[in-house]
């Protein structure tokens, strides 16, 4: 599957070259001979900035989900007043706020995680509440009559239910949470894949841009197969339930 969509982009690619002849679309294979050139010229500082950012980012999201969906679905009044301020908020294009995540907290580091956690926390939150609100009560009154702790009732119970349903949020939620992150590196950073892109865009020089594009591409690809091979290892009852 993943060899036939490779196949189907490049020749997307090769058509749009063919069909516009500029020099402002290159040939994948210049871009790709290109490739050393972008990593000796310094990407791999900005592939990392931007990776240590999208992971800071995933990571803060779920756990901040894991304890909010926890809290709506012990707490009944808590999550009804978070279900109604997720309903009135969830539709707001998060994108609008980037101004307002920098007046208020600057052009550091934290503004942009804060704004991968602000784009991919409510689907988090929402997957992980209707994961929790779909057990069976009779699979808590069964741990319950086994004597079965909190810690084990989590361990048994409210994660195998819930990571599946989280796995797959994150899914639709990387995406989105790597685009806003390349509008975030354009602001306030010189480090990043935002930034090189950007950067290359304004030099003129093409065949760094695409790179940079291509090379982006790549680590959204790679996260995307983590989360795949994650659920393969954890969630081995879901995989096989689907297939």
């Amino acid at each position: 599957m993943i060899a036939l969509g490779a196949l189907v982009l490049h020749l997307c690619w090769l058509l749009l070259w063919a069909a516009l002849s500029t020099k402002l679309l290159p040939a994948p294979w210049l871009v790709y001979a290109h490739l050393s050139e972008v990593f000796a010229s310094g990407l791999p500082e900005h592939l990392l900035a931007s990776l240590g950012r999208i992971l800071w980012g995933i990571g803060l999201s779920m756990l901040l989900a894991f304890v909010l969906a926890l809290v709506m679905f012990r707490y009944k009044a808590f999550g009804r007043v978070l279900d109604a301020f997720i309903y009135l908020t969830y539709p707001v294009p998060k994108l609008a706020l980037l101004p307002i995540v920098m007046l208020l907290g600057g052009l550091g580091e934290g503004t942009k995680v804060a704004m991968i956690v602000l784009i991919i926390l409510f689907q988090l939150v929402l997957s992980l509440r209707d994961s929790l609100r779909s057990i069976p009560r009779e699979s808590f009154a069964i741990t319950r009559s086994l004597g079965a702790g909190s810690s084990q009732t989590l361990r048994h119970i409210l994660l195998p239910a819930t990571l599946p349903a989280t796995l797959s949020a994150l899914r639709v939620a990387l995406g989105t949470a790597i685009s806003v992150l390349f509008v975030t590196e354009t602001y306030g950073t010189a480090r990043g894949m935002g930034y090189y892109i950007v950067d290359a865009w304004m030099r003129i020089h093409y065949l760094d841009m695409y790179g940079g594009i291509v090379v982006l591409s790549l680590v959204g690809f790679v996260l995307f197969v983590l989360i795949d091979l994650v659920e393969a290892l954890l969630c081995p009852w879901h995989r096989s339930s689907v297939s």
